[in-house]
């Protein structure tokens, strides 16, 4: 028999993105007005949609959203100055018992992280189960690492550290990469843990805030890889690894 691996373009866990809905939002319909939300970058582009094709059908009803990341999102929705919040990591206990009229947790949408990376002249990198975590957890800091140069034989990686873009804000991304990672390898779940806001034990990490703001650090620093759901790697035409 034989063995195959198989590398694909995205991390192999789906986001579940949660709205977190309360009363006044179901007044805010009821009375045909303007809904504000906020939180999640992770499902932007897809919530953008959603509110143009409310107002094709319902041009009295407008719908407000602010990507400013799942933690965000709910701070807003227990302080209630938001109809509702969304996070890719769903609120826990204490924090649902502090809104004060209530949650209701809707799934509204499905995706994928994306690890990208800017690698001038590696047009294809592809990063194994053990690998990824390793370079993650920063046991891995060189690009030409013997790992990386196993898992891409015949590849001219050069001999430069990695750049790693990681998030700034509480990130409901964070917590699906790092809750893959920490699935798969048991180094990483004890280093740094499956968390929306991880204590990253990684060398000058650099921050973005925001899918937006890892995507736009990635394009412009050359040797670095971050991650970011997958619509921003293909809109910002970022190269995506293969991961195993």
């Amino acid at each position: 028999m034989t063995l195959t691996t198989i590398f694909r373009p995205v991390v192999a866990t789906a986001a579940l993105t949660t709205v977190l809905g309360f009363s006044p939002l179901l007044t805010a319909i009821a009375q045909a007005e303007t809904l504000n939300g906020a939180g999640a970058t992770f499902p932007a582009p897809l919530y953008e949609r959603y509110a143009r094709e409310v107002r094709k059908k319902h041009p009295e009803l407008k719908v407000n959203y602010q990507a400013i990341g799942s933690g965000g999102g709910i701070r807003q929705t227990i302080a209630g100055t938001v109809d509702f919040g969304a996070s890719d990591a769903a609120m826990k206990d204490d924090e649902i018992a502090k809104v004060k009229n209530g949650v209701i947790l809707v799934p509204t949408a499905g995706g994928a992280v994306s690890v990208v990376y800017n690698l001038p002249g590696v047009n294809k990198l592809r990063l194994s189960r053990k690998t990824l975590p390793d370079i993650f957890s920063g046991k891995i800091t060189n690009w030409n690492d013997k790992q990386i140069k196993a898992d891409n034989p015949g590849v001219n990686l050069p001999d430069q550290p990695i750049k790693f873009v990681v998030r700034a804000d509480g990130s409901g991304t964070t917590f699906i990469f790092t809750n893959h990672l920490s699935s798969i390898n048991p180094y990483f779940k004890g280093r740094i843990g499956a968390n929306t806001a991880p204590k990253w034990t990684l060398p000058n990490a650099l921050k973005g805030k925001g899918n937006p703001g890892v995507a736009a650090l990635v394009a412009r620093t050359p040797g670095a890889i971050g991650y970011v759901e997958y619509d921003y790697a293909t809109k910002n035409n970022l190269r995506s690894a293969e991961i195993q």
